[in-house]
């Protein structure tokens, strides 16, 4: 696709702000687009759904906002892992993703490029770009429920010409400088407490916000259709490679059967206190045994983004004063 105007959802937030920057960067025409504060009680895609339709003000002023575009991407919503509130996830991170869509068909959007997280499917030992999922927290719910929606409106309207092609985007654990997440793992990786399981050369899908930025803006522009989901790419991050990068020092290597004892005791008492720690208990597990994922659409396609997560990571590191 080429001279294309583009709309971007949530364009002053982490992911936002890096996809809007390297539209720039590329010098194509690209607005922000305000994002409704929304929550929802829905439970299930046909309530989500439901909800949107009944929003018509809403769809009203997405639809003015994606005049003329070719392209939309959602970068909104709300990235809290830990926080509890389903119905604000709820509404930022399923009825939103359905609100958009609906005003994109309204408009004649030729496409909607959804960013969503890989936390959608757990624990799973492989990360794919299948439609399944496997929420372990409000959050991930939240998320889980947005793209399931997504794909039900994508089917309904298959056989619909002028209908706005949906991607779902995932992406892994990103990182960029001045993110909380960033500078936590950091702080993590500089103390005696940087760990992993086993000898460190576990895979694990930490990735930059930067080649994810390039990533979307290269989905967008590809010239043939999109499947369904689309998996960020891995950047080569051992869970190794992440603590000697953000904490320039090696770190300690556990015995796995320890680990997983810590894990599962943790998720465990979790579970008592109605899966409250679910979210830092997976990142503790990502970050001791990593997590595989395919090479998917972006291998196939030859769409692969810089690595830039070890310069990211160093980066962080020297933010300490360390």
């Amino acid at each position: 696709m080429t001279a294309s105007s583009w709309r971007v959802l949530g364009a002053t937030g982490f992911v936002g702000s890096a996809i809007t920057t390297a539209l720039q960067t590329k010098n194509i025409a690209v607005t922000p687009v305000s994002t409704p504060r929304l929550a929802s009680p829905a439970t299930t895609v046909h309530h989500v759904i439901e909800h949107a339709h009944r929003l018509e003000s809403v769809i009203d002023y997405l639809a003015d906002s994606f005049a003329g575009a070719d392209i939309v991407v959602n970068a909104a919503g709300l990235a809290a892992p830990d926080q509890t509130h389903q119905q604000s996830l709820t509404g930022a991170n399923a009825l939103l993703p359905v609100l958009v869509a609906l005003a994109a068909h309204r408009t004649g959007v030729r496409r909607v490029i959804h960013i969503s997280s890989a936390s959608v499917q757990g624990d799973a030992p492989v990360l794919d770009e299948s439609i399944r999922t496997a929420p372990f927290s409000a959050y991930s719910l939240s998320k889980a429920l947005g793209e399931s929606a997504l794909y039900r409106l994508r089917a309904d309207w298959e056989d619909q010409p002028h209908a706005p092609h949906i991607t779902v985007l995932r992406a892994t654990s990103v990182m960029g400088s001045g993110r909380r997440t960033t500078r936590l793992l950091a702080k993590f990786a500089s103390s005696v407490f940087s760990s992993v399981a086993g000898d460190g050369t576990a895979p694990t899908p930490v990735t930059s916000v930067k080649a994810l930025a390039q990533f979307a803006v290269a989905a967008g522009e590809f010239p043939e259709p999109l499947p369904a989901v689309i998996l960020q790419p891995w950047e080569g991050a051992t869970t190794g490679s992440v603590l000697r990068d953000a904490g320039h020092r090696h770190p300690l290597q556990l015995p796995p059967f320890l680990c997983r004892a810590v894990i599962d005791a943790g998720y465990w008492v979790s579970r008592l206190a109605n899966n409250r720690f679910n979210g830092a208990i997976r990142r503790l597990e990502v970050t001791w045994f990593g997590q595989r994922q395919v090479p998917g659409w972006a291998h196939e396609n030859g769409v692969i983004p810089e690595p830039n997560v070890q310069e990211v990571l160093r980066q962080a590191h020297l933010s300490l004063g360390k």
